[in-house]
């Protein structure tokens, strides 16, 4: 039976209290076992494999984090195996993506998982000058905030930002931070930009969950071979005893109007 969504740190989500209830066609679905409440406050950068914390997960707790999209040969299907398992996740989105396909974008948001940024184009931010980086960072933003909310802006909604290829810099974080966005790094990744079958994604990516234990997981929504082996990887974890946790911004953000 699919686990009810615990609410944690005080919030009253009430739109989560309805995934407490069994996943629709799936009695066996992973489910989302607990929402988390994210601030820049308290977890301003989070994810080991760039900086020294990660989100305070328990044992076999893992949040799942798909990058580069929407694409539309395969977020669909990424949405599909989620949806299937009743799981919610976080997507990284890039806005040149986001402006070419907004109805995708938007479906993800009406799924209920949280919608972060990964700048517009994608480039490594550490090379380029400051105001530039900056620049290409809050034209990520208001991509997305046009395509998911219907206003240009360069204050997010869900105030978390991935930097592409982790390729940040203390004054680029430092300057996220002030405005209350979260950076998140990653505990494991399934290295899916490198070519693989599904099979072997799989094979690498539960290796390296078991290894780990709990943290924030790295995949990528533009990739096929990642949606291909997605329906398995749910239910592996499942079978292993993993649980799901889904990250969303903290109450005591206020929204931009």
């Amino acid at each position: 039976m699919n686990r009810g969504i615990a609410i944690v740190m005080g919030l009253a989500l009430m739109p989560f209290a309805a995934a407490a209830a069994p996943c629709p066609g799936n009695p066996d679905a992973l489910g989302t076992d607990r929402v988390l409440a994210v601030d820049a406050t308290s977890t301003p950068k989070v994810g080991r494999k760039e900086f020294p914390t990660t989100l305070p997960l328990r044992h076999k707790e893992l949040v799942l984090t798909f990058d580069d999209g929407p694409w539309p040969t395969t977020t669909p299907k990424i949405l599909a195996a989620l949806k299937h398992e009743c799981v919610l996740a976080t997507f990284f989105l890039i806005g040149r993506n986001v402006a070419a396909h907004p109805e995708i974008a938007r479906e993800e948001l009406a799924a209920g998982h949280s919608l972060g940024h990964h700048t517009f184009s994608h480039p490594l931010l550490n090379r380029m000058p400051l105001d530039k980086a900056e620049a290409e960072i809050n034209r990520g933003f208001a991509a997305d905030e046009f395509a998911l909310y219907g206003k240009r802006r360069n204050d997010p909604t869900t105030p978390f930002f991935r930097f592409p290829g982790f390729a940040s810099s203390p004054a680029l974080i430092d300057w996220l931070n002030k405005r209350g966005i979260v950076v998140f790094g990653a505990d494991v990744w399934a290295s899916d930009w490198l070519p693989m079958t599904p099979a072997q994604e799989l094979q690498l990516i539960l290796g390296r969950i078991d290894r780990i234990g709990s943290g924030i997981v790295l995949l990528h929504d533009i990739k096929a071979q990642t949606a291909a082996m997605l329906p398995e990887f749910l239910r592996e974890l499942r079978r292993r005893g993993y649980h799901i946790v889904h990250i969303v911004p903290a109450a005591n953000r206020a929204t931009p109007g």
